[in-house]
């Protein structure tokens, strides 16, 4: 080994260091007690693939994955297009205002997802509520009491919170895009719609590759918006899968169960993960 390559180990040693004690020792116990009936304290019995067989017939689990799924889908269609417009409004023609317009469309990311959602329980119990006495329409009352308005809540305010920050990766993006082939096609006679669809969209496949996969990422495992907004409730009805996870680990005290499905989880996100890749990387080549 020469000494190119033994610096090159040294350096990349506290990473692959790192790597190991966070990532794949934590995998590989978790793992194992999910094939035991692991209470937090000891460990009574070795179940096999048990745990995993009863996760599969456990309507509340999926039930959560479902609705998790459901979620996921509206959510990452409306964050993207949300965060991809912003992005095309700030990056339009020189404005003073477009470095503050940027700033306030990304501050709903630095705050804590906990607290937006007491924030938006607020908002949609008390003043939601206030505004359906005083105009007497219905649609604003009972919010986060049914199914249905307690999914749109959860949408609601994940859109919210994610939306600047998918903007900062599409404009980064578009700000690369050459000058030169704008002008050319005002040049030509292009309208607007026509410089985006034909320039400009093609030319963000990358930027829609890294944003599917965070929106992804992040909608599938939220846990502290739903924990904060529905509790799960009405009847768990809104719970996803992480409050799954969690309440049968803490409350329920079935650490090994809870286990079983975090691995089942584990696995549904990196199947999907890997398609979207997969897909949106051959669309980047295909243009």
């Amino acid at each position: 080994m020469n000494n190119k390559s033994k610096s090159f180990w040294l350096f990349l040693a506290p990473s692959l260091l790192g790597m190991v004690i966070v990532l794949f020792i934590p995998l590989v116990t978790g793992a194992y007690y999910s094939m035991t009936d692991w209470d937090g304290n000891k460990i009574e019995q070795f179940l096999g693939l048990g745990n995993y067989l009863q996760a599969f017939q456990d309507e509340r689990f999926l039930s959560s994955i479902w609705f998790t799924t459901k979620f996921s889908i509206v959510a990452i269609l409306f964050v993207n297009i949300i965060g991809l417009g912003l992005a095309l409004l700030v990056t339009q023609k020189a404005d003073k205002l477009n470095n503050l317009f940027r700033t306030v469309f990304f501050m709903p990311n630095l705050i804590g997802g906990i607290i937006l959602g007491f924030i938006w329980q607020f908002i949609f119990i008390k003043a939601f509520a206030a505004v359906g006495d005083a105009t007497g329409i219905e649609f604003f009352k009972g919010w986060l009491s049914t199914t249905n308005t307690g999914f749109w809540g959860l949408v609601i305010l994940f859109v919210w919170q994610m939306s600047g920050y998918i903007m900062i990766i599409y404009i980064s993006f578009i700000n690369n895009i050459p000058e030169e082939l704008i002008e050319a096609a005002d040049i030509d006679g292009a309208t607007g719609w026509q410089t985006f669809w034909k320039i400009k969209f093609p030319m963000l496949a990358p930027a829609f590759t890294v944003s599917l996969f965070l929106t992804l990422s992040n909608a599938f495992k939220i846990y502290d918006q739903n924990l904060a907004l529905t509790a799960g409730g009405p009847f768990d009805s809104t719970q996803m899968v992480a409050m799954n996870i969690v309440n049968e680990a803490f409350s329920v005290r079935k650490m090994g169960y809870a286990q079983a499905k975090a691995v089942i989880f584990l696995v549904i996100i990196a199947v999907i993960s890997v398609v979207q890749i997969s897909i949106t990387r051959k669309r980047e080549v295909d243009l």
